[in-house]
């Protein structure tokens, strides 16, 4: 999974017009005490449908909310970072800490 992430960070900053300089501020605001999550160990979106397939979870570490990664078919942590703006995100997978920042496609 980490492979898959560095790969789109590595063809995000291709495509970016700019440097991308260090980490990003959110990644660094972000390792504080984490949220609650909404849905303990379940895609929220995917619960709602009644869908119990993704591949793995992601938490929204602004409010909790637990999505289903991009490999999954609905790829509903994007989707919340899209809808509400939520930079940062973390693998909510057991034994997983790593971080994510969707708005500087950054790893922490």
């Amino acid at each position: 999974m980490k492979r898959a992430l560095r790969r789109a960070v590595d063809r995000i900053r291709a495509e970016s017009p700019g440097p991308v300089a260090g980490p990003c501020d959110e990644l660094a605001a972000a390792t504080g005490r984490d949220p609650e999550p909404r849905t303990p160990g379940v895609c929220e979106e995917c619960a709602a449908l009644g869908e119990e397939n993704w591949a793995h979870l992601r938490i929204c570490l602004t409010c909790g909310h637990v999505g289903c990664c991009d490999s999954s078919p609905h790829r509903h942590a994007t989707g919340h970072f899209e809808q509400t703006g939520h930079p940062v995100m973390r693998s909510h997978e057991p034994g997983e800490t790593w971080r994510w920042c969707y708005r500087h496609a950054e790893m922490g």
